[in-house]
């Protein structure tokens, strides 16, 4: 006797079947004529023998074309008729002529890209190519010659550039926003560029691009701008940053108050802090504000209620509760916005503009996920520059292209350069782009090599570089990853209340944290006194007097000048350095009920 296959209706057995495969055909014939609905799935799993349908929410489905006996079920007749509106999209569902697939039953399905291929064992033929492809990676040119991981990687770098986000954007008060000064509409794109108007928001800007190395200046993935591309506005960008407070009120009538603090404010900094402001606390626009200066001035009612004497007039005094403009954020005060906040207390938000010229240690990358930081700004006069005196815009090490296998990165330059000479934007559609032969057709028309070679000669001495360098014209993205806003380095600042250890974070005038990690690297090469410096004193240094015979920590008494012990009131008591960090644990493991001894000796 055979065994039955079991039968699941989304995910739950609900019975057995003898012959799997027959019902899987007749449920998928049924769906195609009608009598199923076409949200459902069937899916053949051989090796188990299990049949699992599929009729939930949430399941990714997409349209295929059917094939019989290697011939797709759409012909040119039916094309015909949906371009002359005789026929609609639902209709073709409806026919059985298209349907949609979800992961499941595509698991046992045969899918064609194009008509060329198909044979008598396809299954489905695919509408277009790029209906594999993801809304974003879809964006990225000839992308069939990528690398599947370098796609994956340059569609996350889509989501970190800078560009138009919206034409309302000098209306809006978002926290962080960014505006490329000058984007442009790709010289090569694809039919997702066309459909999501991109040409609208556009995030890019073509740069001529040579792939060779600079000096050692664009080691790994770094890259080497030129100044003079930089000074006619490429990578340029504004960041906007929106500050905002509120006239808050407090029990008992008291309320905050916008207005300029005078001099006898508690907390007042200095006549210089308010200069920017206005009498009723907002800055003037377009002023310039500078880190840690004043950008919304603002006073509040004292924290405590101060007793006034009956003989006395006493004036309330208030305290400094101002906004200040965030360290390495200062700019141009770009607009204010006044209005209610839902208590209907006065609120008032204002928006710094901060002009980003790319520097160094700033980020741009391809759509092909070619990443990489600023090494250099060279001046133009000493960039290296064809026969034809052109100077290219951006200098890509060759070493970034073979170990990535990023192809589509080179025949995007060469589409480019093809799209610059004859002033046509060219198709670089994933499975259906302008073909690589046409490409260097239009280039040896135009009078260029159609491998896309340039002869150089080096900006610096003259001389011709030896060898032939690969130079196309690419769009590349700024990202909002800017040296700016990260760099980070301190000296002495301010301390932590409890442990007395720096304080943590570029906003607080924090240091770099040097952990355990860091730690056991040095151990490993023997300096151990400059692990003593980094954890001791550049951190929480302190000398603590220590009770001989007890070993705890002895009091130190400056007003009847006598040191000694709490314990035993011995005064043989011995300065011992240590990390406050170590005396707070003491100190916590006595609260514990645990008493922890100090057993010193001598510095042998």
């Amino acid at each position: 006797m055979a065994i039955k296959s079991k039968v699941y209706i989304n995910g739950r057995l609900i019975g057995f079947h003898p012959s799997p495969e027959k019902l899987t055909r007749e449920l998928i014939k049924k769906r195609r004529e009608t009598n199923l609905s076409n949200n459902l799935n069937v899916a053949y799993h051989e090796d188990t023998k299990e049949v699992y349908i599929n009729t939930d929410a949430g399941r990714v489905q997409r349209p295929v074309i059917v094939v019989q006996d290697g011939k797709p079920l759409l012909t040119a007749a039916h094309v015909e008729k949906v371009k002359n509106g005789q026929m609609a999209w639902a209709d073709l569902v409806e026919q059985g002529i298209v349907e949609y697939l979800d992961a499941e039953e595509e698991e046992n399905t045969l899918i064609a890209v194009n008509e060329n291929l198909l044979t008598k064992e396809h299954t489905h033929l695919e509408i277009d190519g790029i209906s594999i492809l993801s809304v974003i990676s879809s964006m990225v040119p000839y992308l069939e010659y990528d690398m599947g991981g370098k796609v994956l990687h340059g569609a996350k770098m889509f989501k970190q550039s800078q560009g138009m986000p919206g034409i309302n954007y000098n209306l809006r008060t978002d926290t962080e926003g960014y505006l490329l000064h000058y984007p442009q509409q790709e010289l090569v794109k694809t039919k997702t560029n066309d459909l999501l108007e991109l040409e609208k928001r556009p995030q890019i800007q073509n740069l001529v691009v040579a792939i060779m190395p600079y000096k050692g200046f664009n080691m790994l993935d770094a890259v080497v701008l030129n100044r003079g591309a930089l000074e006619r506005c490429m990578g340029r960008s504004a960041y906007f940053r929106t500050y905002e407070s509120q006239e808050t009120r407090y029990p008992g009538g008291q309320v905050d108050r916008f207005e300029v603090p005078d001099a006898e404010t508690i907390g007042f900094m200095g006549e210089e802090t308010y200069k920017n402001l206005t009498p009723d606390g907002t800055p003037y626009m377009e002023s310039e504000v500078k880190s840690n200066t004043v950008l919304l001035g603002k006073t509040a009612p004292p924290r405590f209620i101060e007793e006034i004497s009956e003989f006395e007039l006493g004036k309330e005094k208030r305290r400094e509760a101002s906004i200040g403009v965030r360290s390495g954020k200062e700019g141009f005060v770009d607009k204010i916005f006044l209005t209610e906040a839902e208590s209907g207390s006065k609120l008032i938000k204002a928006k710094v503009r901060s002009d980003m010229v790319p520097a160094l240690g700033d980020k741009f990358s391809s759509k092909h996920g070619q990443k990489g930081v600023v090494g250099a700004v060279i001046p133009e006069e000493d960039m290296p520059f064809t026969s034809q005196g052109i100077r290219p815009d951006l200098l890509l090490n060759p070493h970034s292209i073979p170990s990535r296998m990023t192809i589509g990165h080179l025949i995007e330059m060469l589409g480019g350069k093809a799209a610059a000479m004859q002033g046509k934007v060219m198709d670089g559609t994933p499975f259906s782009g302008t073909p690589r032969p046409e490409i260097e057709k239009i280039l040896q028309e135009n009078g260029l090599r159609s491998d896309g070679n340039e002869i150089f000669y080096d900006g610096v001495s003259g001389k011709r570089i030896e060898g032939e360098i690969f130079t196309g014209v690419v769009s590349y993205r700024r990202l909002f990853h800017m040296t700016a806003h990260k760099i980070q380095a301190r000296a002495k600042g301010p301390v932590q209340i409890l442990t007395r250890q720096p304080t943590e974070g570029k906003e607080k005038e924090g240091g770099l944290r040097f952990g355990e990690m860091e730690g056991e690297t040095l151990i490993g090469h023997g300096a151990a006194m400059l692990l003593q410096e980094k954890f001791i004193e550049d951190s929480d240094k302190v000398t603590e007097l220590v009770c001989e015979s007890c070993g705890i920590i002895a009091i130190n008494d400056t007003i009847r000048n006598r040191k000694y012990c709490p314990l035993c009131n011995s005064s043989k008591v011995y300065p011992v350095e240590m990390s406050y960090g170590f005396k707070l644990l003491l100190d916590e493991l006595k609260a514990l009920g645990i008493m922890p001894k100090l057993v010193i000796k001598d510095k042998v």
